[in-house]
């Protein structure tokens, strides 16, 4: 895992006094420091990028440095408005007592982590649509969409297990795409998180880049999944539900027109591409 990475470079640095960063942010994440102190603050970013909400003890656990040096990383990037204190809603409880503080980036915080080609991206976009209308950018979405997940056939069984199993693939394609992604049970579903979006500023103006995606997750998981929240949107992460239990059987007769096919009849969701 890339957090992995991360912290062991931390340790096989640690006899030098310099942490190589993960990632090297274009704008400039955590800059405020030279050297060491900036390649400090671009390993925590990247551990709030990739594992946030993320409590302070973890980070230094995981890059091995002392609880001062991690509050101080943590209250720079705060004041800089990069960082925050993940709402106590986002959290699971574990255990009794007072939760510990978790914290996460920001969108300002993400953002400066570089979109290198927005602009280009959205002229082309832009005169893809002039060209061939919204069919035309719907078909670019959606072939876009197939390619991160070429390697993945839809699921075969309607079990919970065979859901987390496909969610926890889909999640690792979107990772390798750059996308941060990851999984986590919740009540009586899964959701797939997507920590960071490459592409979230032309998303914003071209939504049918995150309509692809979430068809592209309906036929691989074989249900309805729900989009909760999207970076498009100015959400910290892109969060797609997944129920985990069968839905009501809507495929009788009676079925109203529209309605979602259950785990168990499934109905291929996939457009016909130009």
């Amino acid at each position: 895992m890339k957090t992995t990475t991360t912290a062991a470079r931390a340790r096989e640095s640690a006899g030098n006094g310099t942490i190589a960063p993960a990632h090297t942010p274009a704008g400039g994440v955590g800059t405020s420091g030279v050297g060491h102190e900036g390649q400090t603050r671009s390993a925590v970013v990247t551990l709030l990028l990739e594992e946030g909400p993320i409590t302070a003890s973890d980070i230094g656990t995981r890059l091995g440095l002392s609880a001062a040096g991690v509050r101080r990383h943590l209250e720079a990037l705060i004041d800089n408005g990069e960082a925050r204190v993940a709402p106590a809603a986002a959290l699971r409880q574990r255990g009794r007592g007072r939760p510990a503080k978790h914290f996460q980036l920001t969108a300002a915080g993400r953002n400066k982590l570089g979109h290198t080609y927005d602009d280009l991206a959205g002229a082309a976009m832009r005169q893809l649509r002039k060209i061939g209308g919204d069919a035309a950018i719907e078909t670019f979405a959606r072939q876009r969409v197939d390619a991160i997940v070429a390697d993945l056939e839809p699921i075969s069984g309607d079990e919970p297990s065979d859901i987390e199993e496909a969610a926890d693939r889909i999640a690792d394609a979107f990772t390798a795409a750059g996308f941060a992604a990851s999984t986590r049970v919740v009540g009586n579903g899964v959701q797939i998180c997507q920590h960071h979006c490459p592409v979230s500023h032309v998303a914003s103006e071209f939504p049918e880049l995150c309509h692809a995606e979430r068809e592209a997750f309906a036929e691989l998981l074989g249900t309805h999944v729900q989009r909760l929240a999207t970076i498009a949107n100015g959400d910290c992460a892109c969060t797609t539900h997944v129920p985990l239990t069968n839905p009501v059987d809507l495929s009788t007769p009676s079925t109203p027109s529209g309605a979602q096919p259950s785990t168990g009849h499934r109905t291929s969701l996939r457009k016909e591409l130009a």
